[in-house]
Order: C-alpha cells, then sequence, then structure tokens
C-alpha cells in the first residue's frame, strides 16, 4: 500500500482535527469527584454543626474522617470507568497528578489537625480552591476556574467568622467551589458523550 504525502494545508487540518477530538474527549465521569467530595463534605459540616450546637458532642468531630473512607473509593470507581471507556489523556493525567497532591496535602493538614492547631477550616478550602482553579485552567473550563478563584477569595472570610459558624460558611465554600461547578460540567459531559 503506497502512503500518500499530505499538503501543508492537508497536515494543519489533521492537526487541527486531532487537537479538536481531544477536546471533545473529555472523561464522562469527570465531574463526579467534585460532586461527590463536595457534597459529602457539605453534608458532615452540617451533621457536625448541627450536633455540636444542640447537643455539644465534640466526638462528632471524628465524622469527617467518612471523608476519605467514602470519597476516596467513589473517585476511584468512577475514574476507573472513564479508564475502562478509553477515555485518558494527558490533560486528564495532569489533573489527576494535581489531585494526589492536593489531596495529600489536605490529609496530612487534617491529621495534624486533629494533633495540634490548625486552621483546618481555613486551610482546606484555600488548598482545594486552588487545586479546581488549577484544574479548571488545565482542562481550559472557565466555571471551575472561576468557582475555584472564589473559593480562594471566600475562605479568607473563614479568618473573620468565628464559632460554630464557621462550618456553615465552609460548607457554603464548598458549594460554590465543587458543587455548582461539578453540575455545569456534568451536564456538559452529558451532552457531549450523547453527541458521540
Amino acid at each position: 500500500m503506497e502512503e500518500r504525502v499530505l499538503t501543508e494545508k492537508e497536515s494543519l487540518e489533521l492537526i487541527a482535527s486531532m487537537i479538536q477530538d481531544t477536546q471533545n474527549r473529555m472523561a464522562r465521569y469527570a465531574a463526579y469527584p467534585l460532586l461527590i467530595w463536595g457534597y459529602m463534605t457539605t453534608l458532615i459540616s452540617i451533621v457536625i454543626w448541627f450536633v455540636l450546637g444542640q447537643y455539644q458532642m465534640p466526638e462528632i468531630q471524628y465524622l469527617w474522617w467518612l471523608l476519605p473512607v467514602v470519597c476516596f473509593p467513589l473517585t476511584l470507581y468512577f475514574s476507573r470507568k472513564d479508564r475502562q471507556s478509553g477515555v485518558k489523556n494527558y490533560m486528564d493525567r495532569i489533573t489527576a497528578q494535581l489531585w494526589w497532591v492536593f489531596g495529600i496535602v489536605g490529609f496530612l493538614l487534617s491529621c495534624f489537625a486533629f494533633m495540634g492547631k490548625v486552621d483546618i477550616l481555613f486551610l482546606i478550602p484555600l488548598l482545594m480552591g486552588m487545586g479546581v482553579t488549577l484544574s479548571g485552567c488545565v482542562s481550559k473550563y472557565s466555571p471551575m476556574r472561576w468557582a475555584g478563584v472564589a473559593g480562594i477569595a471566600l475562605s479568607f472570610s473563614l479568618l473573620f467568622v468565628h464559632g460554630l459558624d464557621r462550618l456553615l460558611v465552609f460548607a457554603l465554600l464548598f458549594i460554590i467551589m465543587m458543587v455548582i461547578p461539578g453540575h455545569l460540567l456534568n451536564r456538559k459531559m452529558k451532552q457531549a458523550c450523547s453527541r458521540s
């Protein structure tokens, strides 16, 4: 079989087509980690706020450990579903590695918060806001980028809010920077997959 040499125009069209294909081939379950971690963090924050306010049970703080126990396996499950569908590109690998770094730092900060004086309610939204912002930049998805920026900026409000109300502000930050862009991205992925 004889190979045909592409003209300059055909080469450019082929390259443009490959770039467009890569952008359109985003993973179907790409939004699920945002939704899983965002909803679970919000739920746990509200439960802890309620229990501390009504029953003054400080042991309820151990409920935070449900986050990695529940969310991490669910995140792995959905990322494997995307991998099985063959949808994994360079952008996906960068984003996954970025979240591994932020996740490990967040986990270590959480451990230190139980052992000593770490303002975890300020640091975690700040850290996760940076992760969401960078993910939005890497994926070129503006709602995620701006939600992350809002999360970073609003996390500083936690330095001025005191008492149990900090938990409600904390929950609100996760709705803003994870749940809302997660739903927007999920809708986009559903539409993209239905067109394919």
